[in-house]
């Protein structure tokens, strides 16, 4: 099976089969093999401009903290496993870890704030 990708820079095309593509982009050969991380498509922009009008300011170049993680987190023991996980790759400093844990323990998942939804930067982020 050949697997095609198609890049818009200078009109370049580029064919793949399936396992030098795995071999390349291992997660992303995952991700479209499996069903479970579909993200529907409902409108297409052949016009740039238009395109960068429509897409959100809000968010751009923004990347969630700790803080963003906890609050999607619906128990403690979830946002325990974030706060360990960040902590391990060096993200969160031991000190601001522990400053975490404190605050988990003797006030609750929620007190870092309401809980995240489902598609939260989609919603608020004006798309």
């Amino acid at each position: 099976m050949k697997v095609n990708i198609y890049a818009t820079v200078e009109g370049a095309h580029v064919e793949f089969n399936k396992e030098a593509f795995k071999k390349l982009f291992p997660n992303l050969a995952k991700e479209l093999e499996y069903s479970e991380h579909k993200t529907k498509i409902n409108s297409v922009r052949t016009d740039v401009q238009t395109g960068e009008k429509a897409a959100s300011k809000r968010f751009v170049h923004y990347m969630p903290d700790v803080i963003d993680f906890i609050r999607r987190c619906d128990t403690e023991e979830q946002a325990e496993e974030i706060i360990a996980y960040l902590e391990k790759r060096g993200e969160v400093e031991k000190q601001y870890a522990r400053k975490l844990r404190k605050q988990l323990k003797e006030k609750g998942v929620r007190s870092f704030g309401p809980k995240k939804e489902e598609n939260y930067y989609f919603k608020h982020g004006g798309l």
